[in-house]
């Protein structure tokens, strides 16, 4: 009886996660395959409210494309937002954990070390609908195939697509500076906080002056500008969850929902309303057996 041939594995998340996070148990197969494409997918859902990939890294560079819902990527300078019909992109090796909403549909892209033009640095990109459709598809395909294949061609345009994206200002630096450190914490845990940058300097036992150049060379911002991403970030992930423009400006602790909405179209050019229905499109529907194991 002749042998049966073996099919090309495919980058499945129904496997038991690893201690280190849901994505290292299946990233190690491929580690170990000879005949690794320079670029493979994967689609995930959000398993609960609490879905998150621990930090971690890998030797391939990593784009998390958000289809539904909102995700945020933390590296060690920073904090990235990932609103629907963008992307984040982070190089390889890179220390990075990952927290999605409990609405949240991904798209994972891992691109293997030095097969892109991709920047040396993290980003989120702003993606066409046929850079999405792209991922979609190449998570669909075996994992294992030529550079001169049809798969193999279609990596490369994917490649040559996602250079042409445009970069989008979605990030809010941060520090390892304890005093900092401290301030973003508690910013973080109660974002609605209008403590003056005088009033945080007595939190942090520091004058008002040193803190105002402290974080401007941490971060590159002034206090305020540096708040306001803050909670633009924060916006952009409650907004994404379902929450309601009035709620996500309470919570922001803005006076009216008319200086929340001036506010965030001042950043993004558009109000919330206009600004989600720009990008809103159902995603395509993920398969079972290929859906992240809760956990």
């Amino acid at each position: 009886m002749p042998t049966r041939a073996r099919p090309a594995p495919r980058l499945v998340l129904n496997v038991p996660s690893a201690p280190d996070g849901v994505l290292l148990g299946p990233l190690k197969i491929f580690e170990e395959s000879p005949r690794l494409g320079p670029i493979f997918g994967v689609r995930v859902r959000a398993a609960d409210h609490r879905a998150e990939v621990p930090t971690h890294r890998h030797p391939q560079g990593q784009l998390v494309v958000a289809l539904r819902g909102g995700v945020v990527c933390e590296v060690p300078d920073g904090v990235w937002m990932v609103p629907p019909a963008c992307a984040i992109w982070v190089p390889s090796e890179l220390p990075h954990s990952i927290r999605a909403t409990a609405n949240a549909h991904m798209g994972y892209l891992f691109v293997q070390p030095g097969a892109s033009s991709l920047p040396d640095h993290c980003c989120t990109l702003a993606i066409s609908p046929l850079v999405r459709e792209l991922v979609l598809h190449l998570a669909d395909l075996p994992s294992e195939y030529e550079v001169d294949s049809p798969t193999g061609r279609l990596a490369m345009v994917l490649l040559e697509e996602l250079a042409r994206m445009p970069q989008e200002h979605l990030r809010l630096p941060t520090s390892a500076e304890p005093r900092l450190q401290r301030i973003a914490k508690m910013l973080t845990d109660n974002p609605a906080d209008r403590r003056t940058l005088s009033e945080w300097g007595q939190v942090v036992a520091t004058s008002e002056r040193t803190l105002a150049r402290l974080i401007r060379h941490e971060t590159g911002l002034t206090f305020g500008r540096w708040r306001q991403q803050l909670h633009l970030i924060v916006a952009l992930h409650q907004l994404s969850a379902g929450q309601s423009v009035q709620r996500v400006a309470e919570a922001l602790g803005y006076d009216s929902v008319t200086a929340f909405i001036s506010m965030f179209k001042k950043s993004l050019g558009k109000p919330p309303g206009k600004y989600f229905a720009a990008i809103a499109s159902p995603p395509a529907p993920v398969p079972a057996d290929r859906r992240a194991p809760r956990g």
